[in-house]
């Protein structure tokens, strides 16, 4: 039998399960108090931070001069810049893009790229939103982004950051230059935003806030956040997406002859979460072997209440009936 190789980053707060198997002669796996305590976080259900790059409209001037209008709630809200300066007004947005050069940059690259027809200008800047769930206290959710951004950035690149409680989970909007003081640009890959959420996660527990940073892999969940697009029209006709309204109606087609059609991706999402199961009973296994019975049995109930792999096709039918199904009920009659 093949060796059991479980790969959980010391300290970095992800599990990543390679593969597994039984037998060998090989030293047994340990965990260092770092995973121990990763993994009873993720079990635990503590609350997930999120890590969002907002991607639109970054790579001119004028649109990132509206986004900071925005954050700053065109006055009323307080914007926080990486020197420590507190702006607030109308003008703030305008302010930083001549501070940062962006509107030199603007013209500098649009006469560039003129030159050559059907490539896009790169980012004068990355927007990104840190967030956590509902009750969640606000101030500590600023004070972990300005920790984070402060060693992220300073005096590196050039930010601005703004805390907005209008929704129920607090969250905090931020602006980061996308060329450094030095002249580097910032990249943002899968990897980048893994280690900011872990960061984040980090500076939310120093502040005293449970906050945990691990994969939807990890936790078993499936759900694509892009379906966002189907339940915003699904509430607020005026939001709308053209090609999530069409998944929609081609799911609703299925449905309405008896059932959907076989997806050759869901034996992938079954094969993928037969090796989650294993990479977390190997987990348990270690677990109980050094002497942490309950934490291994925690694991265990974590990967048993999984909720059931699905594709985007039959998240998109759940949907859809759950709202015939709220729909019927609506339309019974009262009895008195």
């Amino acid at each position: 039998m093949p060796k059991r190789v479980i790969d959980v980053h010391d300290g970095t707060g992800f599990l990543d399960f390679v593969s597994y198997g039984r037998g060998g002669s090989e030293r047994p796996i340990s965990l260092s108090r770092a995973q121990i305590e990763q993994i009873a976080r993720t079990v635990g259900r503590t609350p997930e931070v999120m890590v969002k790059v907002l991607p639109k409209d970054s790579n001119n001037a004028g649109s990132v001069q509206k986004h900071i209008d925005y954050i700053g709630r065109r006055g009323d809200v307080e914007l926080e810049t990486d020197d420590g300066l507190r702006l607030q007004g109308k003008d703030a947005g305008k302010e930083l893009l001549s501070d940062w050069d962006l509107d030199l940059d603007t013209h500098r690259r649009e006469s560039e790229f003129a030159k050559t027809r059907g490539r896009v200008a790169p980012k004068l800047v990355h927007k990104l939103m840190f967030s956590m769930p509902p009750g969640t206290p606000a101030k500590g959710v600023l004070a972990a982004a300005q920790n984070f951004a402060r060693e992220q950035f300073a005096l590196k690149h050039r930010y601005v950051m703004a805390l907005h409680t209008d929704e129920p989970h607090p969250h905090v909007h931020m602006v980061v230059k996308a060329v450094s003081e030095q002249g580097v640009r910032l990249n943002i890959r899968k990897a980048t935003l893994r280690e900011w959420r872990r960061e984040f996660a980090r500076h939310l527990r120093e502040q005293g806030i449970a906050a945990n940073a691990t994969d939807r892999f990890v936790r078993g969940e499936t759900r694509q956040r892009k379906l966002d697009a189907i339940y915003r029209p699904m509430r607020d006709p005026t939001q709308n997406s053209t090609h999530m309204q069409e998944r929609m109606e081609s799911v609703a087609a299925e449905l309405s002859k008896g059932g959907l059609n076989a997806e050759t991706g869901k034996s992938t999402l079954l094969q993928t979460r037969k090796n989650l199961e294993r990479g977390w009973q190997a987990v348990s296994e270690i677990l109980a072997r050094e002497r942490q019975p309950e934490l291994a049995a925690q694991a265990e109930r974590f990967v048993n209440q999984m909720p059931p792999p699905s594709t985007e096709k039959e998240q998109i039918a759940a949907r859809l009936l759950e709202q015939v199904r709220e729909h019927r009920v609506r339309q019974q009659p009262v009895t008195r």
